[in-house]
């Protein structure tokens, strides 16, 4: 466990501030980012089935398969 002498000790994380600060910026950003990234994907997936439910076509009719020559 680590001791620090001061709170102003702890956030300059014995000279290594900017890496440790930096990396946990970074993080956050990436994670901010992929949880709106998925929030965008889930409402375009959710207005896809809706506009294929208003069509009358079932979303996960499978696709015909061509007949090859037969063997």
């Amino acid at each position: 466990m680590m001791h620090w002498e001061s709170w102003a000790a702890f956030w300059q994380m014995g000279g290594r501030a900017g890496f440790v600060w930096g990396s946990y910026g970074s993080l956050a950003l990436l994670v901010l980012a992929e949880c709106a990234a998925l929030a965008r994907r889930r409402r375009r997936a959710l207005r896809r089935l809706a506009a294929l439910d208003r069509a009358g076509r079932p979303a996960d009719k499978p696709r015909r398969q061509r007949e090859g020559p037969a063997s």
